[in-house]
């Protein structure tokens, strides 16, 4: 069973390896839409991302427009929305499928019934954990904040 960080998937700027650099470090990974209810998420995200990198965690956004079509830009137009509003410096892929028959591998591997996350992705904003050890954690529904308790808990527990 391969590990979160060795899945191929390209950066939202098109660079190859996005997860290689997430090897030996916790990572949250969200699946995110800049046109969702959820959407102010991103500053919360961000928030966290700056205070937890240097203890190794990396949080990791996910573009998709398979829920009600609210992330419909390019991968351009996605980062330039995500910067000037919510000043993102996370990384962030290009933009996949997280369900469905174009589901891309790594949305596959975490929603695996052998990882104990099983099931489709409900919504933007979903959230996994990651452990350093490149296994799933814990797994969030779109509603869970960046500022959850339990979140923060379960990050705290890892790092």
């Amino acid at each position: 069973m391969p590990h979160f960080h060795e899945f191929a998937i390209d950066s939202i700027d098109q660079e190859p390896d996005l997860l290689a650099g997430c090897a030996g470090k916790v990572a949250l990974a969200v699946n995110v839409a800049s046109e969702c209810g959820y959407t102010p998420q991103y500053e919360g995200l961000e928030k966290l991302y700056r205070e937890l990198r240097g203890q190794g965690l990396v949080v990791l956004g996910f573009p998709c427009n398979q829920f009600g079509a609210q992330e419909p830009g390019t991968e351009a137009e996605i980062k330039s929305f995500c910067t000037s509003k919510f000043s993102v410096t996370f990384p962030m892929s290009a933009k996949i499928d997280v369900n469905g028959a174009n589901r891309h591998a790594v949305y596959a591997w975490l929603t695996d019934a052998t990882h104990g996350f099983p099931g489709d992705i409900d919504w933007n904003f979903e959230k996994f954990l990651i452990g350093r050890d490149g296994r799933p954690i814990a797994r969030y529904p779109a509603g869970t904040t960046p500022d959850d308790a339990g979140l923060l808990q379960d990050i705290a527990n890892a790092l």
